[in-house]
């Protein structure tokens, strides 16, 4: 694909500075785009790059504009016009329209326009797919689920049966919805199984990664709003609740029954309790594990970052003294306000 500056520009809403009849072909970074490509800078510590690179023209913030020696894109927004950019360039290899003659569809599935089904999927019966979704191949669709429009399902996504999924709704490979929640009830020294009766409803706008897993709800469903993004590897158990344009991180994981609020970050590594409600807002950083429910929207930490094995291990003995050193600073203080 290639396009003109101006056409680029028009598409991200961007004042042209310089020859609007560049042509462009691709998207790069600073240090090694071509003649033919354009590329982006939302990072100031990246300006000394702006007096080598050959791009053809550079996405820039006004706040760098005079820091750029060739044709720029004027934008407010530097990295979002980058990402509108690359969805021009997407270079994702298109499948044929169409059923392939290796897919399973079962009776009773409704197909929208343009749906395609690659080799080895299966569609369960009773099933609904939206128009221009694909389903990847080896992908294995439940009966009685629900996918809107615009969907993509790459290779080896398994939905259980009757899961609804939005519109324009992305899942990567190997990922997992609706899955039995982890439940069982203790019985003199067994496990008794509780059938997870609910499902998982997913919004719109939503993508979720390679590997992650969303557990069904035991009576009510699991659900995840519009607008969240999910990355690889994280687990999402039974009746979570994640609110509207949410994003995690990876090896985020979330006990069952928990409620996270709209807009939150989680980042690489959170852990969350079950039974807990993060408010609106919320933003926790990586590894950072939550006991108890947070109410006012913010930034949330725990742990202690890293430092060397000798210094660590001191630091970790000290803290078995902390009771002690608590209990003499308080007889301490006792002394001094009997002298006071």
């Amino acid at each position: 694909m290639e396009l003109s500056l101006s056409e680029l520009a028009s598409h991200l809403g961007a004042e042209v500075r310089g020859d609007g009849s560049t042509r462009i072909g691709g998207v790069a970074p600073l240090s090694s785009a071509g003649a033919n490509d354009v590329t982006f800078i939302a990072d100031p510590a990246y300006r000394k790059q702006l007096g080598t690179t050959l791009a053809a023209a550079v996405i820039v913030s006004p706040a760098l504009v005079d820091d750029v020696s060739g044709a720029a894109l004027v934008v407010d927004d530097a990295y979002l016009a980058f990402a509108k950019t690359t969805q021009l360039f997407d270079n994702r290899p298109c499948s044929p329209v169409g059923v392939h003659p290796r897919a399973i569809v079962e009776d009773g599935v409704v197909l929208g326009d343009g749906v395609t089904i690659g080799p080895g999927a299966v569609v369960g019966r009773n099933s609904r797919i939206g128009a221009g979704t694909e389903i990847g191949a080896g992908c294995v669709i439940g009966s009685d689920c629900i996918i809107g429009d615009d969907c993509l399902l790459n290779a080896n996504v398994t939905l259980y049966y009757g899961i609804s999924i939005g519109d324009r709704v992305r899942v990567q490979s190997g990922a997992v919805i609706g899955s039995d929640g982890f439940g069982f009830a203790p019985n003199k020294g067994k496990w008794e199984r509780i059938a997870q009766l609910g499902s998982v409803r997913i919004g719109n706008n939503v993508e979720i990664g390679a590997n992650t897993c969303i557990d069904r709800g035991a009576l009510e469903d699991t659900v995840i709003e519009d607008d969240v993004i999910l990355d690889n590897l994280i687990q999402i158990a039974h009746n979570v609740y994640v609110g509207q344009g949410s994003a995690m991180a990876g090896c985020v994981g979330i006990a069952g029954s928990t409620r996270i609020g709209k807009g939150c970050t989680l980042a690489g590594g959170v852990g969350l309790a079950g039974h807990l409600t993060l408010a609106d807002g919320v933003h926790v950083m990586g590894m950072t594990l939550i006991t108890n429910s947070i109410d006012e929207p913010g930034a949330y930490a725990s742990g202690t970052s890293h430092m060397p094995a000798k210094q660590w291990r001191r630091s970790a003995a000290r803290f078995k003294q902390l009771d002690s050193i608590a209990k003499r600073l308080q007889k301490l203080e006792k002394i001094q306000e009997g002298k006071a």
